[in-house]
């Protein structure tokens, strides 16, 4: 697929994947969402890529969804609209399942399906003036494609606070509820970036990968069900190769081999 909307940039095991819509602050309309499902497709298959790290070029993250695109939509059936949501939903599916870790590096406007980005990502690093929001009900509609993501990242309490109300709120907030992981000054964004992608660079790939899955797993299962379900999987990475050898290594007081590439 060719790209227009995201541009997408590697440094060896890092992939960078910006939105590049500045004129309209990055926000979604179906070209942004279908590039940005099939880029991260990509990567889910590339084993060469560890890391990923997701931005918005220009002024903004992602300003939500692009006013012409919600205009063409008063004129779409229920059907039509409803197969819309759908491709939305599996895209922020793809981002929030990648078997790799993703790092939000967010500044500026993040509202709407923005916000929703961040809560897909796995570590959120923020510029101190950023501006989030669940911000639909402004509009007469309602946060419904980004929910269950949201609901996992910032649980309900918060969800309902902020969605009911559709507030705009800036990073110290997002830090508080838990949306926001760090929060920092503009010139100080890219060095946190790469703090955090050494320290990810640092870990199993096929543990990082295993414990995206067992924690989504866990997050949705009852506690009796979790208990075969945990054991296996920390059985399945001890006796691994990478498992053997990062215990090997640290036994043995020595880098492991996937900190040499």
């Amino acid at each position: 697929m060719a790209l227009s909307h995201v541009v997408v940039r590697r440094e060896g095991p890092v992939a960078y994947v910006a939105l590049d819509r500045p004129e309209v602050h990055n926000a979604f309309n179906s070209a942004l969402i279908g590039e940005l499902h099939h880029v991260f497709d990509e990567l889910a298959a590339d084993d060469a890529a560890r890391v990923v790290v997701l931005s918005g070029n220009g002024k903004s993250f992602c300003g939500g969804a692009d006013v012409h695109w919600m205009r063409g939509s008063l004129d779409l059936g229920h059907d039509e609209n409803v197969n819309d949501a759908r491709r939305m939903s599996r895209m922020f599916r793809a981002i929030d399942r990648l078997p790799k870790p993703v790092i939000g590096r967010v500044h500026g406007a993040a509202l709407g399906g923005g916000s929703g980005l961040a809560a897909v990502c796995d570590v959120v690093i923020a510029e101190e003036r950023a501006m989030f929001g669940f911000t639909e009900v402004k509009l007469g509609i309602i946060p419904a494609v980004i929910s269950p993501f949201v609901i996992a990242k910032i649980g309900l309490g918060h969800a309902r606070a902020l969605a009911l109300t559709g507030e705009r709120f800036g990073a110290r907030r997002a830090l508080a509820i838990g949306l926001v992981h760090e929060v920092l000054a503009e010139n100080e964004l890219d060095g946190a970036v790469a703090r955090a992608v050494s320290e990810l660079l640092s870990a199993g790939p096929s543990a990082i990968a295993a414990a995206k899955r067992l924690l989504a797993a866990v997050a949705e299962t009852p506690y009796d069900d979790t208990l075969d379900l945990t054991a296996r999987a920390i059985a399945a990475q001890r006796t691994s190769a990478e498992g053997q050898e990062g215990l090997r290594a640290f036994l043995d007081k020595r880098k492991a081999g996937w900190m040499h590439g």
